[in-house]
C-alpha cells in the first residue's frame, strides 16, 4: 500500500470548492493582508496545472501572478477577481456578523 503524501493530500482538499473559500474567507474576515496572500499562494500552488494554469486561466502572465501572491503583493481588486474566477471561486459582500450585547435587567 503506498503511503499518501500529506503535501498532496493537503492539495486535493484545496481544490474542493467548499474548502477553498471557507479558507479564504477565514484570511479575508482575519483581516491580515499578508495570511490572505498566503492562502492564495496556497490555493494556486494546489492546483492540478499549477500556478502556470491558473495564470493561464486568470488571462495573466506568470509572472504577473508571482508578484499578486508574493509576499509583499498588493493586487488590484480586477486581478484578485480574476485569479478568484480561475480558482472558480466567487467574490460577494455580507454584512458583518452583528454583536448582540446582553444588558444586566
Amino acid at each position: 500500500m503506498a503511503t499518501r503524501n500529506v503535501r498532496q493530500t493537503h492539495s486535493e482538499m484545496l481544490r474542493d470548492p467548499d474548502v477553498a473559500s471557507e479558507y479564504l474567507n477565514e484570511a479575508i474576515a482575519s483581516g491580515d493582508h499578508s495570511e490572505l496572500l498566503m492562502v492564495l499562494r496556497n490555493l494556486a500552488e494546489a492546483q492540478p496545472d499549477g500556478i502556470t494554469g491558473l495564470a493561464e486561466r486568470a488571462e495573466m502572465s506568470r509572472t504577473s501572478l508571482y508578484k499578486l501572491l508574493s509576499e509583499n503583493g498588493n493586487p488590484k481588486l480586477d486581478s484578485f477577481i480574476k485569479v478568484l474566477h480561475a480558482l472558480q471561486l466567487k467574490f460577494s459582500i455580507g454584512p458583518e456578523e452583528k454583536h448582540i450585547h446582553h444588558s444586566a435587567a
